[in-house]
C-alpha cells in the first residue's frame, strides 16, 4: 500500500521534494574521497577554510532555534549540540589548520570568502533574524498596531514565531541530516591509518549522538509542520531547497580552481 503523503513526517516530505539533488549531495565524491583518506589535501584545506567561515552564522541560527523553541525540554538538546559545535568541532578546525599550515587567522582571513560561503551565511542569518517573508520587518506597521489595540498580540506573536522557527529548522535539518546521511554511508570505508583531518570529520557527523541530534531537529520540524498552513509549508520547502542547493555548491566549490 502506498503511503499517503499526509501521513509522512514533514521532514520526509521535504527531503522527497528535494529529489535528485539530495542524492547528489549525500553521494558527492567529496564524501567518499574524504572517508578513504585519498582526498587532495588542497581540496580539503579549501573546504575547511571556507566551512569554518560558517561557524558564526551557524551559531546564530542554532541559537535562534533554541530561543524560539516551545519549551525547556525542546531547548536543552539544542544547547548541548551548540556546546559541541563551539567546542569539539571548532577545536577540530583549529587542529586541522595547524596540519595544513594555515593556523594564523590573520593570514587565513586574507583568503576571500567564496560566493557560496557568502550565500550560505546570508541564508542562515536571514532565516535566523526575520524569516523569508519578512514578517518581523512589518511588525510595527499600522495594521499590526491595530491588532495590538484589539488585544491580538499573543496570537500574532505566536504566528511570527511559528513561521520563523519552521524556516530556521528547515535550514538546520538540511545541514545536519544531509551530513549524517553521508557520514553513516561512508563510515564503513573510513580509513583511520591517515591523519585525523579526514576520518575525524566523518566521526563528527556519524554515530549515536549525532543521530540523536538529527532526530531531535527533525522531530521539532515535524511537530511544527503539523501546525503550518500550505503557505508556511511552501516557505519551509523553499528554505530547504535553497539549503540543499548550497550544500551541493559548497562541495563543488572545494574542487574548483
Amino acid at each position: 500500500m502506498r503511503e499517503d503523503k499526509k501521513t509522512k513526517p514533514f521532514t520526509e516530505q521535504l527531503r522527497e521534494a528535494a529529489g535528485d539533488q539530495w542524492d547528489r549531495v549525500v553521494n558527492h565524491k567529496f564524501t567518499t574521497e574524504l572517508a578513504k583518506g585519498d582526498i587532495d589535501k588542497e581540496v580539503l584545506k579549501k573546504y575547511l577554510i571556507q566551512d569554518h567561515r560558517f561557524l558564526d552564522a551557524f551559531v546564530i541560527l542554532l541559537s535562534s532555534a533554541i530561543a524560539n523553541a516551545r519549551s525547556l525540554g525542546d531547548r536543552i538538546p539544542g544547547c548541548q549540540f551548540l556546546a559541541l559545535i563551539t567546542g569539539k568541532e571548532n577545536t577540530y578546525f583549529e587542529r586541522s589548520f595547524e596540519v595544513f599550515g594555515c593556523s594564523d587567522q590573520d593570514e587565513r582571513m586574507k583568503i576571500p570568502d567564496d560566493s557560496v560561503t557568502v550565500n550560505f551565511c546570508n541564508l542562515m542569518r536571514e532565516v535566523a533574524t526575520k524569516g523569508t517573508l519578512g514578517y518581523v520587518r512589518i511588525i510595527f506597521t499600522p495594521i499590526i498596531l491595530i491588532w495590538f489595540k484589539l488585544q491580538l498580540i499573543s496570537s500574532s506573536i505566536d504566528f511570527l514565531r511559528l513561521e520563523m522557527i519552521s524556516e530556521i529548522l528547515s535550514v538546520l535539518v538540511v545541514a545536519e541530516w544531509s551530513y549524517q546521511t553521508w557520514g553513516e554511508k561512508v563510515l564503513p570505508i573510513t580509513n583511520r591509518e591517515v591523519d585525523f583531518t579526514t576520518w575525524e570529520w566523518v566521526d563528527l557527523h556519524s554515530g549515536t549522538y549525532f543521530s540523536e541530534v538529527v532526530s531531535y531537529l527533525r522531530g521539532l520540524l515535524d511537530k511544527e509542520g503539523t501546525l503550518l498552513d500550505d503557505e508556511g509549508k511552501e516557505k519551509c520547502k523553499n528554505a530547504f531547497n535553497r539549503a540543499i542547493q548550497l550544500e551541493e555548491d559548497f562541495f563543488d566549490m572545494a574542487y574548483a580552481n
